[in-house]
């Protein structure tokens, strides 16, 4: 995980920046795309309850699944290690790489290695680790972290890409996308030929016959995968379904609710190394199976996030996320699924503040393809961080009040009165647009309509005969 910071801050310094524009651009765009494809497929529905029904029955049977996968992979002939932590999981990798000698190392996307920041560690013990896929690749050369979680670089124009490619690559300026696309695959393509080994992550890993499923848009994934004489994918331990029928499941709402496709351009499947007389693949399949806090999760009361497929379409449609980008969040799982995610993983000390980084609307619930019911698991860790002494002073004691109040009659009539009588001043034509102190957070971007002078069971009495 990376460096904790408050979302607060994050997200007050991106709100209105050039960065957070063209994330909401691009996240609104995947929306729409995500509700053609939902148009036009009328079994949209029915393979969202499908999918949720194998998530949840995948997630109640993992010890069994996960050694069911491990027995097949191996009987392929590929190795399986398992990693209790992001440590574990980095030695395990060095290891590997250093029984074979790699050097050079291509990576296909992969929200886990990024999770346990396997590129420095890599690089800190000598390797040279290069990001094969294209957002990913800009983002590497940037110095930069991902912003999303299907579309690392949402958050940059093609001029950024274009000044990027300039300063690093030493390429004449453009921001021609397909001119951009051919200088990063030339650039890429010598890169794939010397490698000495290639990582991946897993999209869905079937126990049936040990076989992980990577989905990507582009070639990178395969070469990366097959070239190299070593591959070692890493897989989140919740990755896993029982049988193809159900990977084609999930598959077809997948890509529907990430990019709006009705299959991604290139869906690989990977049973084992090369075999002989196979004309590619690698000599060596290594599958790292990563806890890193997901047993934790399990027996927890959001265990159900783990049933999430990575499509990012919560982030998309979340009010939040469009507002402030990203990187507001502080860690590679932003918005509402990072929300719930990274808390859980890593612990809500010190990133308690993000259950509170949204408005509980309700639009990812709506939109996510297995129906995860994100806003209940939020109120859920708002409730731990409440009960651990977490919140602010003044908000912890605000809503004390506040309850003590509600609860009787008398005090909330009192109350509405002298909440109108002392907004009067800061309220111009009925709306509120300044608040003092910690309630400036309302008002600084929006207006909040003034406490009416009459309330709706005064006029109700007065009105009702009428």
């Amino acid at each position: 995980m990376t460096e904790p910071v408050a979302f607060l801050s994050r997200a007050e310094a991106l709100i209105g920046s050039p960065e957070a524009a063209a994330v909401a651009r691009g996240a609104k765009s995947f929306l729409e795309k995500r509700d053609t494809a939902r148009d036009q497929f009328p079994l949209f529905d029915d393979m969202r309850e499908r999918a949720r029904s194998i998530r949840l029955h995948s997630l109640a049977n993992l010890d069994r699944l996960l050694a069911r996968f491990a027995d097949a992979l191996e009987a392929a002939g590929g190795q399986v290690h398992w990693a209790e932590d992001e440590e574990d999981a980095n030695q395990i990798v060095s290891r590997i790489l250093g029984a074979s000698g790699a050097r050079t190392v291509v990576k296909s996307k992969s929200m886990v290695t990024e999770e346990i920041e396997l590129n420095s560690h890599l690089e800190g013990e000598g390797l040279t680790v290069v990001e094969t896929d294209l957002g990913e690749f800009i983002a590497q050369l940037a110095g930069d972290t991902p912003s999303h979680i299907i579309a690392p670089i949402l958050h940059m124009t093609r001029q950024d890409v274009g000044r990027l490619f300039s300063q690093k690559l030493g390429v004449p300026y453009t921001d021609d996308p397909f001119a951009l696309n051919r200088i990063a695959r030339e650039h890429l393509r010598r890169i794939f030929l010397e490698a000495d080994a290639g990582i991946s992550g897993v999209n869905v890993a079937v126990a049936e016959s040990g076989s992980i499923v990577l989905v990507t848009n582009e070639g990178n994934g395969r070469l990366a995968t097959t070239a190299p004489r070593v591959h070692i994918a890493l897989m989140g331990m919740e990755r896993i379904v029982p049988r193809w029928e159900d990977a084609s499941v999930v598959l077809e709402v997948l890509a529907r609710s990430a990019t709006g496709q009705r299959l991604s351009s290139y869906t690989n499947v990977i049973t084992g190394p090369r075999r002989e007389g196979d004309a590619d693949g690698p000599e060596e399949l290594h599958v790292v199976i990563l806890d890193n806090g997901r047993s934790r999760v399990l027996a927890g009361e959001t265990a159900e996030i783990l049933a999430c497929i990575r499509c990012g379409a919560c982030l998309n449609v979340c009010p939040v996320f469009r507002t402030a980008g990203g990187h507001a969040y502080g860690t590679v799982y932003s918005g509402p699924v990072g929300s719930v995610v990274t808390p859980g993983l890593a612990g809500m000390d010190p990133w308690w503040e993000l259950p509170y980084a949204s408005t509980l609307c309700g639009a990812c619930q709506e939109v996510c393809p297995v129906r995860i019911e994100i806003p209940r698991m939020l109120l859920e860790l708002r409730r731990q961080a409440a009960a651990d002494g977490r919140l602010p002073r003044w908000l912890s004691k605000g809503m004390a009040r506040y309850a003590a109040v509600t609860n009787e009659p008398a005090r909330w009539r009192r109350a509405k009165r002298w909440a109108s009588r002392l907004s009067a001043p800061l309220s111009s034509r009925g709306w509120l647009t300044r608040i003092p102190g910690p309630g400036r957070g309302w008002t600084v971007s929006r207006d909040l309509p003034r406490p009416a002078a009459e309330s709706f069971e005064k006029w109700w009495r007065s009105n009702r005969e009428t």
